[in-house]
């Protein structure tokens, strides 16, 4: 019988698309607010991969990502998807913009040392419901040194270009993993 142990922590972090520069930045803001401080900003890639989003969100979109400075327990991603949803509704109903709906898509997910997992509201086969209608995936592991895609993987992940910023936030949990020190124990030297 394998031992019943608490999760590490994770570092979270979150996407955001949007056609609009200074929408990405304002998003970047209600982040920092609402979450905490960011210690990772990515650069921007064009969102190539897909028109899927262009009816509610325009056309020549931009992808960019935050790593958030604090780790925490990934219990906690249910809760984060629910607020970057509050917080894209609240962006698109202070710009009053009836021909885009959805200016701003936040997706919060978090890296650990093995992979990087997204939340979603979609369920499908290979996504695992986690509470308050999120499910999560998998949708990225680390081996032999690198990320790879799974089959499911979308193609923007897939193919690479967002690779560079995961590698660097990976290498920050490295070190922040290493900062905390053992994993805390009972008097009997069994984990909490």
């Amino acid at each position: 019988m394998g031992a019943i142990r608490p999760p590490r922590r994770v570092n979270f972090i979150c996407g955001i698309l949007t056609g609009d520069e200074d929408l990405a930045a304002r998003a970047i803001q209600l982040l920092k607010r609402q979450i905490g401080p960011i210690d990772e900003v990515s650069e921007t890639w064009p969102f190539d991969a897909t028109d899927y989003y262009e009816p509610e969100m325009g056309e020549a979109l931009k992808r960019q990502f935050v790593a958030f400075a604090h780790l925490g327990d990934p219990v906690e991603l249910p809760h984060l998807k629910v607020l970057t949803n509050d917080l894209e509704t609240r962006i698109a109903r202070d710009l009053a913009l009836p021909e885009l709906p959805r200016p701003v898509n936040l997706d919060p997910g978090y890296l650990t040392l093995s992979k990087l997992v997204l939340a979603t509201t979609k369920d499908y086969s290979h996504r695992v419901y986690l509470r308050d209608g999120i499910y999560a995936e998998s949708t990225l592991h680390y081996h032999d040194g690198r990320w790879q895609a799974w089959p499911w993987t979308y193609p923007d992940y897939a193919d690479g270009r967002y690779h560079g910023f995961f590698t660097r936030v990976r290498e920050h949990l490295k070190s922040k993993l290493s900062e905390d020190g053992p994993s805390p124990t009972t008097s009997k030297g069994v984990p909490l």
